[in-house]
């Protein structure tokens, strides 16, 4: 299997700390020498290992941000 090479080009922030130290994070990645792109996903607590995510365009990510936006605006 090939490696996948990542660099976390920004670090924007967490979303919730598992009890084995693992975190879920929101991040701006970039894979494999491409462009960078945003990233939720959970990575051991020394940041060499993850675990499956998503991976959203600018675009996506806005998309995203409205529905949430919707949604909070039902409640």
């Amino acid at each position: 299997m090939a490696e996948i090479k990542f660099e976390i080009v920004k670090r924007i922030g967490v979303l919730s700390t598992s009890s084995k130290g693992w975190t879920k994070e929101l991040n701006l990645v970039s894979w494999n020498d491409r462009d960078p792109k945003y990233d939720i996903r959970e990575w051991s607590p020394d940041g060499t290992t993850m675990g499956k995510g998503v991976t959203l365009t600018a675009q996506e990510l806005d998309a995203l941000r409205k529905l949430l936006d919707n949604l909070v605006a039902r409640d």
